[in-house]
């Protein structure tokens, strides 16, 4: 069941990459074609607001399909020198950690977004930008990093606890530079 869920996860941050980036491509030819534009004496204006908040966005909901892909850097000095049980211990630590810190930022982003919708804010720029647009996929994307987090941590428990260590390793382990993932 573990490995189930390790794997639907997977599939739907792969679907949430592929969305993320065909977004990042769309606002790359934005970009592009703003700065061919003020080459010709025009512009559409706003291409920087808008692509830092892609990116804003972007972060938030690509940092779960990083999590799953064992992307994220870690110090292993000491993991790597114990046996599996200790690499075990070390890696349900650190996930323990992602998620906990990882829940703390979507609660706290709670409130930023709360405070926009209850006041209507929109961005001091020449677009005024509504920021609950903004905002909402933002905060939505660093809930499902937490979501994400705490289920992937759950699995993991449960392989450890059925002395599955390699597949526990596979889903939340780190690797070296000349290692391969045991997926």
């Amino acid at each position: 069941m573990e490995l189930v869920v390790l794997d639907k996860l997977r599939s739907l941050n792969r679907r949430i990459a592929i969305l993320t980036g065909i977004v990042l491509l769309v606002c790359a030819g934005v970009v592009l074609l703003d700065i061919i534009l003020r080459r010709l004496g025009s512009s559409f204006g706003g291409t920087d607001e808008i692509s830092g908040y892609v990116m804003a966005i972007a972060t938030s909901w690509g940092m779960s399909f990083t999590l799953l892909e064992l992307g994220h850097v870690r110090i292993d000095i000491l993991r790597s020198r114990t046996g599996q049980l200790g690499r075990a211990v070390f890696d349900l630590f650190s996930m323990t950690v992602v998620a906990a810190t990882v829940t703390l930022i979507a609660v706290k982003c709670w409130p930023v977004l709360a405070r926009s919708l209850a006041n209507s804010s929109r961005a001091n720029t020449p677009l005024e930008t509504p920021l609950a647009w903004v905002q909402t996929p933002w905060f939505a994307g660093w809930i499902w990093f937490a979501v994400v987090s705490w289920l992937t941590l759950i699995a993991a428990v449960l392989l450890v606890v059925k002395g599955r260590f390699e597949q526990s390793e596979a889903a939340i382990g780190c690797f070296g530079e000349g290692e391969e993932a045991l997926k």
